[in-house]
């Protein structure tokens, strides 16, 4: 049996989702044949990780993937990165390592272009999702075409049942196998000074993000104060491409990062995609989360914190599956509110507490057995060798 794990994209943002599950599946099973395919934009981010977490005595088989072709990468550079045209030229040029797979596990769902378009019917697939979050995206027809679909608790179940996406017999839930991930070391303090410490973690998406329209404003605000120090880390995606499209609802954003040097200040840190953006150092550290729509406030919740969401959209978000995790916390409109909400450092009520707690059990079903160990003995189960 052999089963891959692809990581195709531009960012290692992904990686923690799926990479987990493959190093226990070959530690669970050593007849199992496991590689892992990686192309440029991922392969630090797995290299990174399967260095320190790999089983001893048997180092996975990595296998870099032929890159985009000069054509695909030329329309991806000429849109701005907003057409993903490398990745599917990825599985184009590389179809003869799918076609010797039985299974392939990965976090996204382009990947299903192997079976829709380049006609790869009896390559089953395992779709481990990335992230917890609401988002409507994560509950579109897609999800109901993957053999397996991995799930981290009852809310995703919930909501993939309730959209009639669900198959009976293929799903799992197996937890969160990023929360399996050791801490990283213990590294300089991030800030001089003692301050309360806030995370601002805008998401990528034009539809949803704050950034487009009140982040830099946001950053000046911080520059502007002394009483916090601020990380901002948003998603490793919102700078990588010059312009960023949302097909539901439709919208386009710009993306012009800050300039460090414009921030050089020692209570602000910015962080646009190193590896401390991406294995929760960041959500561990903050005091307070501010975000949009990402759903790394799940990660953040799983030691209950205050947290501000940022809606100058003016969304009606009540009652409304795709916000639910705003109930986490306040929600401001504008730069008058935050500043008002900061006005002294928030505290978390009891009740919020119980409602953070509610939340994160929901989203996420931790067993004493590790999230990426049921996993894997989901995969074998699905394959026919558990």
């Amino acid at each position: 049996m052999h089963i891959g794990f692809l990581f195709n994209h531009h960012g290692g943002h992904q990686v923690a989702h799926a990479l987990p599950v493959a190093l226990e599946l070959q530690r669970q099973d050593r007849h199992a044949r496991v590689s892992i395919l990686v192309s440029e934009g991922s392969e630090s981010e797995v290299r990174r990780i399967t260095a320190a977490q790999a089983p001893a005595g048997a180092p996975p088989d990595i296998v870099r993937l032929r890159p985009p072709s000069p054509l695909a990468r030329a329309a991806n550079r000429f849109s701005g990165r907003a057409i993903p045209a490398d990745i599917v030229s990825v599985l184009h040029r590389n179809l003869d390592r799918f076609r010797e797979l039985d299974a392939l596990v990965v976090p996204e769902k382009t990947s299903l272009l192997l079976k829709s378009l380049f006609g790869l019917k009896s390559l089953r697939l395992v779709h481990t999702r990335h992230g917890a979050g609401d988002r409507a995206i994560g509950f579109d027809k897609a999800s109901a075409k993957f053999d397996l679909v991995l799930l981290s608790g009852e809310k995703i179940r919930d909501r993939l049942a309730q959209a009639e996406l669900l198959n009976d017999d293929g799903h799992a839930i197996v937890g969160y196998p990023k929360f399996d991930l050791p801490p990283r070391p213990t590294g300089p303090r991030l800030f001089p000074k003692q301050r309360p410490t806030i995370v601002y973690n805008p998401h990528p998406s034009p539809a949803l993000s704050s950034w487009y329209r009140m982040g830099p404003q946001i950053l000046d605000w911080f520059a502007a104060s002394d009483r916090y120090n601020l990380i901002f880390a948003p998603h490793v995606m919102l700078f990588a491409k010059r312009v960023t499209a949302s097909l539901s609802p439709f919208a386009l954003g710009w993306n012009y990062g800050p300039r460090p040097d414009h921030y050089a200040h020692d209570h602000l840190l910015i962080d646009t995609g190193s590896p401390a953006s991406l294995d929760m150092t960041y959500t561990d550290a903050a005091d307070i989360y501010l975000g949009d729509a990402s759903s790394q406030v799940y990660e953040f919740i799983r030691r209950p914190r205050p947290c501000i969401f940022l809606n100058p959209r003016r969304i009606a978000w009540q009652g409304n599956p795709d916000f639910a995790h705003w109930r986490a916390g306040t929600v401001v409109e504008t730069i008058d509110e935050l500043a008002a909400a900061l006005a002294d450092p928030p505290r978390l009520p009891g009740p919020m507490r119980q409602r953070q707690e509610d939340m994160f059990r929901y989203s996420f079903d931790l067993q004493d057995r590790p999230s990426a160990a049921r996993a894997a003995e989901a995969i074998l189960a699905y394959m026919g060798g558990g």
